[in-house]
């Protein structure tokens, strides 16, 4: 593994406004590509010269391609030169990334629309702490080297559940896990020799959806992800609210009637602990439905038709549907999405949720505005990407021209 250190020139007079603009030209590519300068010209409001002095240093970044074999005709003005349509180029780079849950961490490897080249999931085998970490910083090299296939990795990110800060790199806490203040960009960053890009899981699949979702997501959207944690993210005209100190909201608190479930916080009841997999997963045990604490097992039960199972799973969809119903009412969105195990399993699930959140809603919503994340399996893989190519379409001159690059 050969790491390149690019130069870091000092910031100069007009960085951001070219920054701005090779942004402009990238997003309308990634969003419209194949298309003519012309056509990314008329978008963008950019001069015909200023996006191709654009086009030229996303091509040779390696962010964008000329697709000759698509060229037409020239047009009117044109002198019958064929326009080259430009397009994201998916070949010459990639992004690594992490989703570091609680029984497994996932290594993925992303080309630039967010597709997933390489997906990996290494078992934390109970671990909680440094533990956690520690058999991941010792792997990673290896596994940069061996499947980055012939691209430059450009950055690696690393996302998780629970109170994470992207500007210090810190993970403030993460209960299940037993973090607390962990350097965690500082331990990857040694690690690789990348640099790396921290947030929390629910944020960063909120910028995949801003960036190769739904339309809607652009606008307004509320996501809720429900697994072993339960966190939601708010995003407003394409951008993802950052609270203070580094937090969107604290949604696990909300109180769900009739249950008993004890929180860390020391009360009963809490979303958190109600709508968590841990506590579904102990349920299942506890009723007989499964052997063990564990998501295969009940994801095995519930497509077999067990009566326990589905009645567990179909309780904490309402829960869910529940607690949607008081994020739409609280921010009225544009989108809502779920990324939870068995909404995106079954679109029965996802039904039953929404049916609990148009009995809930008192601003009676729409629950067409309700959607399961459409990634599937690759969800996770996805999200672990999502802040490097964050950064790659916000700064993308800036992000390939201060890094170091895995060759």
């Amino acid at each position: 593994m050969t790491t390149t250190i690019a130069p870091r020139p000092a910031p100069r007079a007009g960085d951001d406004r070219r920054d701005a603009n090779a942004s402009a030209v990238l997003r309308t590519v990634l969003d419209h590509g194949p298309v003519a300068r012309s056509r990314v010209a008329a978008r963008t409001g950019l001069s015909a010269s200023a996006v191709s002095r654009q086009v030229v240093d996303l091509v040779r970044l390696g962010l964008l391609r000329e697709r000759p074999e698509l060229a037409a005709g020239g047009g009117a003005g044109t002198l019958g030169r064929p326009q080259l349509p430009l397009d994201v180029d998916p070949d010459r780079l990639a992004v690594a990334g992490l989703h570091i849950g609680v029984p497994y961490t996932t290594f993925a490897l992303l080309d630039l629309r967010g597709r997933v080249l390489h997906r990996q999931e290494i078992s934390n085998r109970g671990r909680t702490g440094f533990a956690v970490l520690k058999p991941l910083l010792e792997r990673l090299p290896r596994l940069l080297t061996a499947l980055r296939g012939g691209r430059t990795i450009v950055g690696l990110g690393a996302v998780t559940g629970g109170a994470v800060d992207p500007a210090s790199g810190l993970t403030i806490r993460h209960g299940p896990l037993r973090w607390t203040n962990l350097p965690l960009r500082e331990l990857l960053e040694t690690a690789t020799g990348l640099p790396v890009q921290v947030d929390n899981h629910a944020r960063a699949l909120t910028q995949a959806e801003i960036l190769f979702g739904h339309p809607a997501a652009r606008r307004s959207m509320v996501h809720l992800f429900v697994g072993h944690v339960v966190d939601a993210a708010l995003a407003v005209a394409g951008t993802v609210h950052l609270g203070p100190p580094s937090a969107t909201g604290d949604l696990g608190h909300l109180p769900v009637a009739d249950s008993d479930a004890l929180c860390h916080c020391g009360w009963l009841g809490c979303l958190s602990v109600a709508a968590s997999d841990t506590t579904l997963f102990e349920a299942a045990v506890a009723e007989g439905v499964t052997a063990t604490a564990d998501r295969a097992q009940l994801i095995a039960a519930v497509q077999q038709g067990d009566p326990g199972a589905l009645r567990l799973v179909r309780a904490r969809a309402r829960v869910i549907g529940r607690a949607l119903a008081l994020l739409a009412d609280v921010v009225n969105p544009d989108l809502l999405v779920l990324t939870e195990t068995f909404a995106v399993l079954d679109p029965a699930f996802l039904t039953v949720v929404r049916e609990e959140f148009a009995l809930r809603s008192h601003l009676h919503r729409d629950a067409d505005l309700l959607i399961a994340q459409r990634r599937g399996a690759d969800a996770l893989a996805v999200a672990a990407g999502a802040p490097v190519l964050a950064e790659l379409y916000a700064r993308p001159v800036h992000a390939l021209t201060r890094r170091p690059l895995i060759r």
